[in-house]
């Protein structure tokens, strides 16, 4: 039998060994994962339709593309739950990552109809808590495109964004306070009650991009004359005016470009190969962001590289704001070039 001074020893002799693999652990989750000590959040939108392997290595959240609303108006369809059953299981490896699901995306309805009765709101709320519980999920992102609009050839109607407000309330109370709820919101800051809604969210997802087709440029972070109607920066402003404050803000970053019809689309963007096919390659000094002309000398392809995502990033830690998230993982190259200079430039000390 030990006697107590024996006992004593051993037991600081285990505390001190616990101590020990405890920082083995840690140092081995740094080396694993830069992104376990991320100060920034970086949020990457993972798609149902493609296979491509993610790598959580400089990514701090992953939204999974897409859930949707029921026909019936009351729950939530997930899009290729296998999928999502095999991301939630890199948060093994990689315990610092969140997975969330994205409910909605271009084109997805039925939230009218379901945000306007208040049984349907709340078994869909309900769903909500039980999909999160279900697939092991850190919580819900809102992406209805948009409150009130059928641009996007959904059902709306004028109290929608009311309803929405009440939809987040309801989907704030079923998922209760620690888990994560967020909102994919237009660059406009419209469609939304965002006073109304922020007690609810932990940050707002701005999609600053899509602000210009070809002869102007996807995502430009200032104005220029290739600018169609705002900037990335115009779009951050109006939401911090709109009562967003700054650290529950997250700047939408395009890791793709939008070209003239017929401009092949490829996940290499770098200037070599985009300019194999006739295009000349410029930089906007004014928007900070990359283009092609075509032999016209006409604006052919606005997109992003390391360069002007490095600026976005810039921008994001001069404004305070929470950090940043892309659309989409789908978007970076096989070396994941995007994702680590987003990463790098955000939580470089």
């Amino acid at each position: 039998m030990l006697k107590q001074s024996e006992i004593l020893i051993s037991g600081a002799l285990l505390t001190i060994v616990l101590i020990v693999i405890s920082s083995f652990s840690a140092e081995g989750r740094k080396r694993n994962s830069p992104a376990a000590t991320a100060d920034k959040v970086v949020i990457a939108y993972v798609t149902s339709w493609k296979d491509t392997r993610v790598n959580p290595e400089y990514l701090t959240h992953i939204n999974y593309a897409f859930g949707h609303v029921t026909d019936s108006f009351d729950g939530v369809r997930i899009d290729n739950p296998k999928r999502l059953s095999k991301i939630v299981k890199l948060k093994k490896k990689y315990p610092h990552l969140k997975v969330i699901l994205s409910i909605g995306g271009w084109g997805s309805g039925n939230f009218s109809e379901m945000a306007a009765d208040s049984l349907n709101r709340l078994s869909f709320a309900k769903d909500c808590a039980a999909k999160v519980k279900q697939y092991s999920l850190d919580g819900i992102d809102i992406d209805w495109e948009y409150p009130t609009s059928s641009v996007a050839k959904i059902s709306s109607h004028p109290a929608d964004t009311q309803n929405y407000t009440k939809m987040m309330r309801d989907i704030r109370m079923a998922i209760g306070p620690y888990k994560i709820l967020s909102q994919a919101t237009s660059a406009l800051a419209k469609y939304i009650d965002f006073e109304a809604v922020e007690p609810y969210v932990d940050y707002t997802n701005v999609m600053s991009y899509d602000l210009g087709w070809a002869p102007y440029l996807n995502s430009p972070l200032y104005k220029s004359e290739n600018v169609e109607h705002i900037s990335a920066d115009d779009a951050v402003n109006l939401h911090l005016a709109a009562g967003i404050p700054a650290d529950k803000l997250v700047m939408g970053l395009a890791f793709y470009g939008r070209g003239e019809k017929g401009f092949p689309r490829s996940r290499d963007l770098t200037e070599a190969h985009l300019t194999k096919g006739g295009y000349t390659f410029h930089w906007d000094n004014e928007a900070m962001v990359p283009y092609l002309t075509n032999s016209a000398g006409q604006l052919a392809f606005g997109y992003e590289n390391e360069s002007s995502l490095a600026l976005k990033c810039e921008y994001i830690l001069s404004k305070g704001l929470k950090g940043a998230m892309y659309w989409s993982y789908d978007g970076d190259n096989e070396s994941g070039d995007l994702l680590r200079t987003v990463f790098i430039t955000l939580n470089e000390d």
